[in-house]
């Protein structure tokens, strides 16, 4: 729609603005922007995308669903389950459900602090703590979630179920269940001890041995 202006002359002009300048796709933002403002870049990823059709008298009616995960990569990760009747439209909800749904974990380092079995409904998945440039071994599933919370190294292992809701919700209580020693020391009212590093050996100075003096042995 074209705005009319009024230049000094007094000649009145209708103002065209160019094609295209505030199109944009309904407000969603970027796979790496927050939506809210805080400052942090937010990756999302989607996890699965299932469609679902209605036989009516005139047709098909089709609707949509997206799983996404979205995350901070320092120890913050949420999912959401968006449905709409466009693929667009339910990523945007699905993205929106998880920023508004994102919880901290508990992490050592580039890996978890300790080994951790969950399950949810048919699902169950086995993380495991690996050393540093070992990488996420995981499935393209297990390993949306746990990219988007910051691990780097880790072993895992899906047992049962592959519906991707259930294994990414499974994760993602694995994650919650983690506890750092630090956590549990303090909630049991205990110190951490430090260690003393051991020291060295002192090396022991070999003693001079006494002479031996030999004695003539008379008839």
């Amino acid at each position: 729609m074209a705005e009319i202006t009024k230049t000094e002359t007094g000649e009145v002009r209708p103002e065209v603005r160019p094609r295209g300048a505030f199109r944009g796709r309904r407000g969603r933002p970027g796979p790496e922007s927050d939506s809210q403002g805080g400052g942090q870049d937010l990756t999302e990823k989607v996890v699965f995308i299932n469609r679902s059709a209605k036989v009516v008298k005139g047709g098909r009616r089709f609707n949509f669903s997206a799983l996404i995960v979205v995350g901070d990569k320092h120890g913050r990760v949420g999912v959401g389950l968006g449905k709409a009747g466009e693929v667009a439209d339910a990523i945007r909800k699905g993205g929106d459900l998880a920023r508004s749904q994102m919880v901290g974990v508990s992490l050592k380092d580039a890996t978890i602090p300790h080994e951790v079995f969950s399950h949810y409904c048919g699902a169950k998945v086995l993380l495991r703590p690996a050393s540093p440039g070992t990488g996420i071994i995981a499935g393209k599933t297990v390993r949306a979630v746990l990219e988007s919370a910051g691990v780097k190294d880790v072993l895992s292992k899906s047992l049962g179920s592959k519906n991707a809701a259930n294994v990414v919700k499974a994760t993602l209580d694995a994650l919650l269940s983690l506890r750092l020693r630090e956590d549990i020391y303090k909630g049991r009212g205990l110190e951490i001890k430090k260690m003393e590093t051991p020291k060295p050996p002192e090396l022991v100075q070999p003693q001079p041995t006494p002479e031996t003096v030999s004695v003539p042995i008379t008839a």
